[in-house]
């Protein structure tokens, strides 16, 4: 009986140990559960918050990314405002500029002295100007007033006759000044024949001053002017005549040089070194024999003054100009157009009166005959072969009228820009 309880007694005991390792092992496994639901709870935060982090940096870099596009923006917007307001500021100087040139051109000076505001009334143009350019204006004023002035001739009602004056002031500072033209003569075939006759006044004698001219090369010259205070100076095509004016001049035909022919217009008149006096009227004609072609080689080219050859000499005028696609030939100095934009070059101060130029060869009787009808007795309008002709009695204005048809009218330039360096018209004397 006794083993029988012990034997009950072991069985409930390993079946209390049994269930006590049964609710051990649920306790654990709910321990467990417990724990991996936990982990993955804070798994689940973790992922949250990184979630959110990261949300939170997108959302600082978008906001950083729209501020600084915000700024290039402002930035871009601010330059191109800047920009414009430059091209619009450029654009109302450019239109200032091309108004007052257009100014320049078209308004019509007063033909008698006035004060200010006469002035000013005497044409919407000059009102209009001194809004523009108060500078500008009272210079057109001042400018005026000096050519009315010097308009009132004797008692009587005269009519003056007028010239067109030069500084020639080629230094770097200076205000040169000249008239431009798109006359070309290449245009015309002066090669194959020409005549040129002008009167020129000169205030000065110096190293290589010309009354008008271009030069394209060394080989291309169209040029009429002095060499130096004792020489002459004519450019045609290769050939440059630089004869002094007490030699021979090469060939001259009477055996006299030019200082024996016209003792009262040089010093020394017997001397080679003979000088030209300036302050007085002088007229030159060159011509060219006619030809048919290039190809006959070498003709005459005469050179005159006031009315006597003073040089004969065989040259061939071959090689052309070249292409001119600014300006042509020059008054007060000459057209140095080398390469790119026409250049003025070599000024002459002096007065210039009756410019003229034929397409072909006229003879020594005509040449003559314009010296005998002195600077303003000639009208050479209807003449044959006439292909440029500036009389240079404008008077006013800053264009010098082509009387020849052909629409080569001259305008005033200054290559400093200066207007204060125009030409001035004279009244001649």
């Amino acid at each position: 009986m006794l083993d029988y309880i012990k034997r009950q007694q072991g069985q409930l005991e390993k079946k209390r140990q049994r269930a006590a390792e049964l609710e051990a092992e649920e306790e654990a496994a709910r321990v467990a559960i417990m724990e991996a639901e936990a982990r993955k709870q804070e798994e689940i935060a973790a992922r949250k918050k990184l979630l959110l982090e990261q949300q939170e940096a997108e959302r600082l870099r978008q906001k950083s990314a729209q501020r600084k596009a915000k700024l290039r923006e402002q930035k871009w917007n601010n330059q191109r405002n800047v920009l414009l307001t430059q091209i619009n500021d450029q654009r109302q100087k450019d239109d200032k500029l091309k108004e007052i040139g257009f100014i320049l051109q078209n308004r019509e000076p007063a033909l008698q002295e006035l004060d200010w505001a006469s002035w000013l009334l005497s044409d919407p143009l000059n009102q209009r100007l001194a809004a523009l350019s108060l500078e500008e204006a009272m210079y057109m004023y001042k400018r005026d007033n000096l050519l009315a002035k010097r308009r009132h001739g004797p008692r009587g009602g005269k009519k003056h006759s007028y010239v067109l004056a030069f500084s020639g002031d080629t230094a770097a500072d200076a205000t040169e000044d000249y008239v431009a033209t798109d006359f070309n003569p290449d245009d015309y075939n002066l090669n194959l024949g020409f005549t040129v006759s002008y009167w020129v006044k000169p205030d000065e004698v110096g190293v290589h001053m010309f009354a008008f001219g271009r030069k394209y090369s060394n080989n291309e010259r169209f040029t009429f002017g002095v060499g130096r205070s004792n020489k002459i100076y004519i450019g045609v095509g290769s050939v440059k005549m630089e004869g002094t004016w007490g030699g021979n001049l090469d060939d001259n035909p009477s055996g006299l040089t030019a200082a024996e022919l016209f003792p009262d217009l040089f010093t020394q008149p017997a001397e080679v070194a003979s000088e030209l006096i300036t302050g007085n009227w002088l007229h030159f004609a060159v011509t060219y024999a006619d030809r048919a072609s290039t190809g006959e080689g070498k003709v005459p080219r005469n050179v005159y003054l006031n009315g006597k050859l003073i040089q004969e000499a065989n040259i061939n005028w071959s090689s052309t100009g070249g292409t001119f696609t600014d300006d042509g030939l020059y008054f007060g100095g000459r057209n140095l157009r080398t390469s790119g934009a026409a250049k003025y070059d070599n000024g002459w101060a002096c007065v210039l009166g009756q410019v003229a130029i034929f397409d072909t060869a006229k003879d020594a009787d005509w040449v003559a005959s314009v010296y005998d009808a002195d600077v303003e007795g000639t009208n050479f309008v209807g003449q044959s072969g006439l292909v440029g002709y500036w009389k240079f009695n404008d008077a006013s204005g800053t264009t010098v009228k082509d009387y020849s048809g052909n629409g080569n009218h001259g305008t005033f330039g200054a290559i400093s820009g200066d207007t204060t360096g125009e030409p001035t018209w004279e009244i001649r004397t």
